[in-house]
């Protein structure tokens, strides 16, 4: 039996021992980044037009290299083209140069916007059906292939267009088919043949958006496109969810979309994006372990100009507190498989009513595995209304429910599946077609349906809502709290173990809990806090 403890002074000791303290200088946390670059990556990107304004002098690229080394990024990226500007090849050159001489890892972006012909819908996207459109976004992939060993592509690579000659072009085909085939002929034949004929030793990156539920309909493919790029990043952005602007994202669809894509992608999948808009302290930082509990190589900080004002200084000082739990929290996760409820989102599936459902779903502290293919052989299994673009679904479901896995479906999919024999091991989430409806259901409510979806791997929990709970390997567990009051939480595993805090972050957070067996019984977790623990 162990004793209840308070982890908060454990954490910061463990952590001072890892060779950094909570307080420390801008070299301490740099030469930390860099001996934890192999474990997690920290980057940030310089627009075209931070090129322009903040890296075309000597003063200001020394300004940019030194805010670097106090946030522990080791990664620039340096963008050539953004919103119709192109930065010039002197500047560019200039500022890889000093950038790579002072120990940096350095890479070019491209963001395209604002060129080309105008599409009907997004305002500064263009139409890709016009061959003007296309012969410049090949010369604007040339001349970064020219100066970049290594291209990232912000996510604007996408049409809504549905001018006069697109719907001449799409024929027969619905917009979706239309979109998708032609960006990935757009990238094939516009971006990536002309990039490696320029220069034959570069990795274009494709970063998808975080509406990975919309996906195929502005012409992201996700199977076609993962497999033609060298490699694929993702956006994480999830910010503050009352936000007027930004706002009605929850913090676990970072993580959700990390590991699909992560699955879909495998070793191509490098990093995760997110920026400060609007969040405050708590969502800013949230992104960023959010990104990292989802296995991300790297993470980056859109962007280096944002950062600097607004909420950006606040939500860097903020992080630059984390990022030392960070990399411990990345050591914690790399390659470890996950452990829970399968969650299947096939490539390309419609939401019907339940956009983002599985997002919703993990904040009821279900532990996701998220997954592209629907198993049948899974121990337990979400399936929303998605799930029906696999035309195998209802013969893989019987499959599940015959074999006594639990399947906890949506009240969309319920409605479409039709069996005369009745099941307990059956259960029905009321959505509603409004997912964020799930986030008022009580503690009581959700207690029948974690203890069934749970029992295959011998875990109870109890928690309030909006707590996630994450099985990572064998022996680790984490719980997040995103209430912003302090919660009291109950982990029963099926067997003896001594349970010990691995992190915590914020590092001033108080954690509190007891184990007695299998027993772990947490009396306090603050407000918008991360604990992992081992055993």
């Amino acid at each position: 039996m162990t004793g209840a403890r308070s982890i908060r002074c454990l954490v910061a000791v463990a952590i001072l021992v890892g060779g950094w303290a909570a307080v420390g200088s801008a070299e301490d946390l740099w030469e930390l980044a860099n001996r934890n670059k192999d474990v997690l990556r920290i980057a940030t990107l310089f627009t075209a037009q931070d090129v322009r304004d903040k890296l075309s002098t000597d003063e200001g690229l020394d300004s940019a290299m030194d805010w670097c080394r106090k946030t522990g990024v080791t990664h620039a990226f340096i963008e050539s083209f953004r919103d119709g500007y192109t930065a010039e090849r002197k500047t560019l050159e200039n500022a890889r140069d000093r950038f790579a001489e002072s120990g940096f890892d350095v890479s070019g972006c491209v963001t395209p916007t604002r060129f080309g012909k105008k599409s009907t819908g997004w305002n500064g996207i263009a139409c890709y059906t016009n061959g003007d459109t296309q012969q410049r976004i090949q010369e604007i992939f040339g001349y970064t292939a020219s100066i970049f060993d290594e291209i990232m592509i912000d996510d604007f690579l996408f049409t809504d267009c549905e001018c006069e000659e697109c719907q001449q072009a799409r024929g027969t085909q619905s917009w979706d088919e239309y979109r998708c085939d032609l960006m990935v002929r757009v990238s094939r034949g516009r971006i990536l043949s002309p990039a490696r004929a320029v220069n034959s030793d570069v990795k274009v990156i494709l970063k998808y958006p975080q509406w990975y539920s919309a996906f195929h309909e502005r012409g992201y493919e996700v199977v076609r496109q993962t497999a033609d790029y060298d490699r694929i990043w993702v956006g994480t952005e999830t910010r503050d969810y009352d936000d007027p602007q930004w706002g009605g994202k929850v913090q676990y669809e970072a993580y959700f979309i990390m590991r699909w894509l992560g699955e879909i992608g495998g070793a191509k999948c490098g990093g995760g994006w997110f920026d400060p808009y609007g969040t405050h302290e708590d969502t800013y930082v949230e992104q960023a372990r959010q990104t990292v509990l989802a296995d991300a190589k790297e993470m980056l900080l859109f962007c280096y100009g944002s950062l600097l004002r607004d909420t950006g200084p606040a939500n860097v000082a903020r992080l630059r507190t984390e990022v030392p739990g960070l990399f411990e929290l990345a050591s914690l996760v790399r390659g470890k498989p996950l452990r829970g409820i399968a969650a299947p989102k096939p490539p390309n599936s419609k939401p019907r009513g339940e956009a983002y459902v599985y997002d919703f779903v993990g904040m009821l502290g279900l532990p996701l595995v998220p997954t592209a293919t629907i198993r049948d052989d899974a121990k337990a299994a979400f399936l929303p209304i998605q799930a029906m673009k696999d035309p195998q679904l209802w013969s893989k479901m019987r499959r599940l429910l015959d074999s006594g896995a639990p399947v906890l479906v949506t009240d969309g999919l319920a409605e479409r599946f039709t069996t005369s024999q009745s099941y307990d091991n059956l259960l029905t989430l009321k959505v509603g077609g409004d997912p964020k409806s799930l986030l008022q259901l009580s503690r009581e409510e959700l207690a029948p349906i974690r203890d069934k979806l749970l029992a295959p791997f011998g875990i109870q929990f109890d928690a309030p809502n909006k707590v996630a709970l994450y099985l990572i390997g064998d022996r680790c567990v984490v719980i997040e709290n995103f209430n912003d009051q302090p919660i009291d939480a109950t982990l029963q595993l099926d067997k003896p173990i001594d349970a010990k805090a691995a992190v915590v972050l914020p590092l001033d957070a108080d954690v509190n809990f007891s184990c007695d067996t299998g027993k772990i019984v947490f009396t306090t977790i603050d407000p918008r806090t991360l604990v992992a623990l081992t055993y």
